[in-house]
C-alpha cells in the first residue's frame, strides 16, 4: 500500500474574476447587512457573493437567475467562523425575499436556481454555491414573500434548482426541510459535493428525500447524506438523471440508501449516458429494521416500463454494512431489461450470512469478487437464475478496524486487501475509484500500491501526519484553482506555528513556505513546477488540496 493524501472538505473554488467583475461582501461589518440586501437580479459572470458567518442566522431567501461562464461563475461563497469554522446560516423559517425579486415557486426552496419574473427569465449557468448551512423550508414554517407571508410546500427543499447548466452545490449543509436538496429536469451537468444532506423528510410520507434529483448530467461525490428526519419514510438519495455517477459518499439510512429510477423527459431518455449508472467508492449503511430492506433500486417506479432506465448498473468498490436483524437485499432490479454488474464490494450484514441476498426478483446481476460471509443467497424470493456466482471472497470477518463504530477500514490482516479484480471497460479510464470518503464530508486519494483491495477504502494513511481526528483546524484556500500564487488562511481555534509544507500527489515535499502573516501564507510555485493537486499543510491542520492551473 502506498500512502493516501488527504483532500480537504473546505477546498473552495472561487471565481477567477475579470476586471469588471463585482464581490459583494455580506455580514457585519461589511457593505451588505444581509442578502436581501444583495443584488441579485444585477449578478454577471465573476460576480462574487461573501457571505460572512454571524452568530444569529440570516431570514433571507432569493432566486439565482443570472449566467456566468465556465472561467467566470457567478459564486456564491459562505465565509465560515474563524474561530470555528461553523458555516454562515441561511434559515428559511421568517425569512423574506428581497422586493426587487420576482420569481414563482417560492414556497419550494429558500435558495432558488432558475424561474423569474424579476430578473428576466433565462436559462442559468455555471453557478456556485458552497459554505452554507440552508435550513428550515418545510410545513409549518412560513415566509415574506411577494404574496405577503406565504407557508413552504410539503416538498419545499433547503435548496431547490428549477433548472440551469453547470450547477455546483459545494461543502453546504443542507436540512431540517422537506426535501434537503431538488434538481427538476431542465438542468445539466449538476454537481453536489462534500455537502452533509440530513434531517429531512415529512414523517409519515414516503414522497420527500435527503436528495430528489433529475438532470442530464449528475454527479455526486464526496457528500455525507443521512440518517432522515426520524419518521420519514422517503429515501436517501433518490435520483432520476441521465449519465448519473454516485461515488465516493457515505449514504447511511432511508427507506432505501439508493432509490435510481426513471425519467418521463426525452431529452434524459434520449441521452445515451441514461442507460449506464455509476456507484462506486461508497459507504451505504443500513442501520435498523425499518425502511425496506432492499439497499438499491434501479430502474424505474413509476409503472411506464418503456421509460425504465433498461441498461446496466455498475456497483463496484463500496462498502455495504447492514445491521438488520432480518433480511437484507443488495439489489432490486425494475425488469428484466436491468442488469447490475455487482464486483469488488465489501457486502457485511451483522445477521447470519443467509440474510443477505444479492437481487430481488428480476433482471440480471453478475457478481465477481465481493467479500461476503459464508452462506449468502442469491435471492430471498426463490429466484436463482438471474444471478451469477462468477466467484466471491467468502469468511465470517471483513476485518474492519471498528465495525461497530463505523470505522470501515481495512485492518492490516483483512482479507480483503489486495483482492481487487479489473473493472469492467466501461467503468476505464473515467470511473476509476481514485480517491475514498474521509469524515465528516470529504475525501482522500486514494492511491493502491498494485492490486486494489475490495471495498470502498484503501489499506493506507495519511501522509506524514496524523488521524484526522487529531486536527484541531484547516485552511481556505483562494484562489483555487489558481495560476500563478495561492493564498493559505488558517482557519481554526487557536494560532498555528511553524511554516506551510507543500507535497505533490507522490507524497514528496516540494515546497516550504513561511508566514507571511498570522495564520497567513502565501505560495508561489516555482518556475517548472507542474500543473495538478498539490496538498498543503500547516502545523495541526487538515491537508487542503489546491490545483495549480
Amino acid at each position: 500500500m502506498r500512502p493516501a493524501l488527504v483532500l480537504s472538505c473546505v477546498v473552495t473554488a472561487l471565481a477567477v474574476h475579470s476586471a469588471s467583475a463585482a464581490t459583494y461582501a455580506v455580514g457585519p461589518g461589511m457593505p451588505y447587512a444581509t442578502p436581501g440586501d444583495v443584488p441579485w437580479e444585477a449578478l454577471a459572470p465573476g460576480d462574487s457573493v461573501r457571505i460572512h458567518w454571524r452568530p444569529a442566522p440570516y431570514l433571507d431567501k432569493w432566486v439565482i437567475c443570472r449566467v456566468g461562464t465556465q472561467a467566470q461563475p457567478i459564486v456564491v461563497h459562505g465565509v465560515p467562523d474563524p474561530s470555528t469554522g461553523a458555516f454562515p446560516v441561511i434559515e428559511g423559517n421568517n425569512a423574506t425575499t428581497r422586493g426587487a425579486l420576482n420569481f414563482w415557486s417560492e414556497n419550494r426552496g429558500v435558495i432558488k436556481i432558475g424561474g423569474a419574473n424579476v430578473p428576466t427569465d433565462v436559462q442559468p449557468a455555471w453557478i456556485v454555491v458552497e459554505n452554507l448551512e440552508v435550513r428550515g423550508a418545510r410545513t409549518p414554517n412560513t415566509f415574506t414573500g411577494r404574496n405577503g407571508l406565504t407557508a413552504y410546500a410539503a416538498n419545499a427543499s433547503a435548496i431547490y434548482v428549477e433548472k440551469g447548466d453547470h450547477v455546483t452545490i459545494r461543502n453546504c449543509r443542507l436540512h431540517d426541510s422537506g426535501n434537503g436538496f431538488f434538481c427538476a429536469s431542465e438542468a445539466s451537468e449538476l454537481l453536489v459535493e462534500r455537502c452533509w444532506i440530513f434531517g429531512n423528510g415529512n414523517v409519515g410520507s414516503i414522497y420527500e428525500h435527503n436528495n430528489y434529483t433529475e438532470a442530464k448530467g449528475a454527479t455526486f461525490q464526496f457528500n455525507r447524506f443521512g440518517p432522515l428526519l426520524a419518521g420519514a419514510g422517503g429515501n436517501n438519495l433518490k435520483d432520476r438523471s441521465a449519465g448519473c455517477v454516485v461515488r465516493y459518499n457515505w449514504i447511511e439510512g432511508g427507506n432505501r440508501q439508493l432509490d435510481l429510477v426513471e425519467s418521463d423527459y426525452p431529452e434524459l431518455t434520449g441521452d445515451p449516458r441514461y442507460h449506464e449508472t455509476f456507484v462506486y467508492g461508497n459507504v451505504l449503511l443500513e442501520t435498523f429494521d425499518d425502511g425496506n430492506s432492499q439497499v438499491v433500486h434501479y430502474g424505474g417506479d413509476g409503472g411506464a416500463t418503456e421509460t425504465y432506465r433498461k441498461g446496466t448498473l455498475h456497483f463496484y468498490a463500496n462498502t455495504v454494512v447492514s445491521r438488520r436483524t432480518g433480511n437484507t437485499t443488495l439489489v432490486r432490479l425494475s425488469t428484466a431489461d436491468e442488469s447490475a454488474d455487482v464486483r469488488d464490494n465489501v457486502l457485511f450484514v451483522t445477521a447470519a450470512a443467509n440474510r443477505l441476498a444479492l437481487l430481488d426478483q428480476v433482471g440480471t446481476l453478475v457478481a465477481t469478487r465481493n467479500w461476503m460471509k459464508t452462506g449468502w443467497v442469491k435471492s430471498h424470493s426463490g429466484v436463482t437464475t438471474g444471478v451469477t456466482d462468477a466467484g466471491q471472497l467468502l469468511g465470517a470477518d471483513p476485518g474492519f478496524v471498528n465495525q461497530p463504530g463505523n470505522d470501515f477500514r481495512l485492518l492490516a490482516g483483512s482479507p480483503c486487501v489486495d483482492q481487487a479484480v479489473a473493472l469492467d471497460p466501461a467503468c476505464v479510464p473515467a470511473h476509476v475509484p481514485s480517491y475514498e470518503f474521509a469524515a465528516p464530508a470529504g475525501g482522500v486519494v486514494r492511491l493502491a500500491g498494485g492490486t486494489m483491495d475490495l471495498g470502498a477504502f484503501e489499506l493506507a494513511a495519511p501522509v506524514g501526519v496524523a488521524p484526522l481526528a487529531n486536527y484541531r483546524a484547516s485552511l481556505d484556500l483562494a484562489p483555487n484553482p489558481f495560476s500563478s500564487s495561492i493564498d493559505a488562511r488558517w482557519i481554526g481555534p487557536d494560532g498555528p506555528v511553524g511554516d506551510l509544507e507543500v507535497f505533490d500527489l507522490a507524497g514528496r515535499r516540494i515546497a516550504r513556505v513561511p508566514a507571511s502573516g498570522a495564520g497567513a501564507w502565501r505560495w508561489s510555485p516555482a518556475a517548472g513546477t507542474r500543473r495538478g493537486v498539490y496538498f498543503l499543510k500547516a502545523p495541526g491542520a487538515r491537508p487542503v488540496a489546491a490545483y495549480l492551473r
